[in-house]
């Protein structure tokens, strides 16, 4: 049956909801044709939005180094910098006391929090690796997902009331079973015990609001390249004291007040973690990122995927396909999508999709080993779907009809391993080299 999931409209000829900066629109395929595109690996890296990627190029004609440089074009791109981290800071509801750091993706923001927090950390089994391994250079313990959101809860509250922790982090959006946690109920249990609460917005921060202030959130961390922002850049915004309190993230110039020989002086956060010449186009397209989404609006975006994540559930559910799930009766999900199809690994599905499709999916454990190996995939993983805000019904369709095709008659074209990847054999399709060669941007 198909999964539980709340009213959604009808998906029928809904296309995509923004426009996105794609260079490339056709793929070629091994039987020398060449298709339309088909991306439903957003949760991996989503492309640029056309919007976002006109503010980089706007921003690339004044680029200079920030902070510090008197030269006209320093000054504006310093203004840009700092525009960026208030609109960040303004547009995920950081309190008065919070500070927005710049960093280069979420991995990078949790290794940072990891080094600034004064004690114990709780976090669950299921966590994304950037959520998971940075823990462990301290004291941590996973909590074991219980079969229900309720139970899960449980087990952390259970955890907290046995020893003190400073901090419980948590994904806010699973990349393998796109379930969304209820931050505000896991932001008070934490409080209830003296913890802080830092979540792992990756997957989260491009479907859904996030409102520090409101969920009673203290750390969020977020990645541009999840964010149809991929230059580069990614925050992590919370609570002042203890970044100021830590050690600097990258010792380096720009984030010191003063130096001799024997002593440095640091400044407060954000300098302080940002040594060296920032990253000013990562900076500015994750505030532009973030401008975007809100102005399209995120109703309309639940809307949108809603529609096509229920169009493709069903059809899922038609070929006798399941997606994994840590809780069937959860019905906050985003449009993610893991599974298996009887018979085929999933390695082998992925490239099957692409090269004798021209669809782009996800197959592997997705940086979430632990997580698969509950769901009994630590071999071969599983295929990852994952619908954006340039998925339309089309798209879909073209997806659940290669992989009624492939159950059916099995792939046209011999696969095997090369180089540790399962890829077609031949593999006619043009190399790095040659597309490179026959680019007309490239002289």
């Amino acid at each position: 049956m198909p999964l539980p999931l709340p009213h959604s409209p009808s998906a029928t000829n809904r296309g995509p909801l923004a426009e996105l900066a794609d260079a490339i629109t056709e793929v070629p395929l091994v039987d020398g044709r060449s298709t339309r595109f088909v991306n439903f690996d957003y949760a991996a890296s989503a492309p640029p939005l056309a919007s976002v990627h006109r503010v980089v190029t706007a921003t690339l004609a004044h680029y200079a180094s920030i902070h510090r440089g008197q030269s006209y074009l320093s000054r504006l791109s310093t203004a840009a910098y700092e525009r960026a981290r208030d609109t960040i800071s303004a547009l995920t509801g950081a309190r008065d006391d919070d500070v927005t750091v710049f960093t280069r993706n979420t991995t990078d923001a949790l290794n940072l929090l990891q080094s600034a927090t004064p004690g114990r950390v709780v976090h669950f089994d299921f966590e994304h690796h950037a959520n998971l391994l940075p823990w462990r250079r301290g004291a941590s313990t996973a909590v074991p997902a219980a079969a229900s959101v309720g139970g899960s809860l449980a087990a952390l509250e259970l955890e907290l009331e046995h020893e003190h922790a400073a901090l419980v982090t948590v994904t806010g959006a699973s990349n393998v079973t796109g379930e969304c946690l209820p931050l505000p109920q896991v932001a008070q249990i934490a409080h209830r015990y003296g913890a802080r609460l830092a979540v792992d917005g990756a997957q989260l921060a491009p479907h859904r609001p996030i409102d520090l202030a409101t969920t009673g959130v203290d750390f969020l961390a977020c990645s541009g390249h999840k964010l149809y922002a991929p230059y580069g850049g990614g925050a992590l915004i919370g609570r002042r004291d203890w970044l100021d309190a830590a050690t600097p993230h990258q010792f380096g110039g720009g984030a010191v007040t003063s130096v001799t020989l024997d002593d440095v002086v640091w400044k407060p956060s954000p300098a302080r973690h940002e040594g060296g010449t920032p990253n000013l186009v990562g900076a500015v397209s994750l505030g532009a990122a973030f401008e975007a989404l809100h102005a399209i609006g995120f109703d309309t975006i639940r809307e949108h995927e809603l529609a096509l994540y229920r169009q493709l559930l069903d059809g899922l559910d038609r070929l006798g396909i399941a997606p994994l799930r840590l809780w069937p009766d959860l019905k906050d999900l985003v449009g993610v999508a893991s599974f298996n199809v009887p018979g085929y690994r999933a390695d082998l599905v992925a490239a099957y999709l692409s090269a004798e499709h021209g669809i782009g999916v996800r197959g592997g454990k997705f940086c979430a080993h632990p997580l698969l190996q509950r769901f009994g995939l630590g071999d071969g993983g599983a295929v990852r779907v994952s619908i954006g805000l340039g998925t339309a019904s089309d798209d879909v369709d073209a997806l659940l009809h290669a992989l009624d095709q492939l159950i059916t008659d099995g792939p046209a074209w011999e696969y095997a391993e090369v180089d540790g990847y399962i890829s077609p054999v031949p593999d006619p399709r043009p190399s790095l080299d040659e597309v490179l060669a026959a680019s007309p941007i490239l002289p």
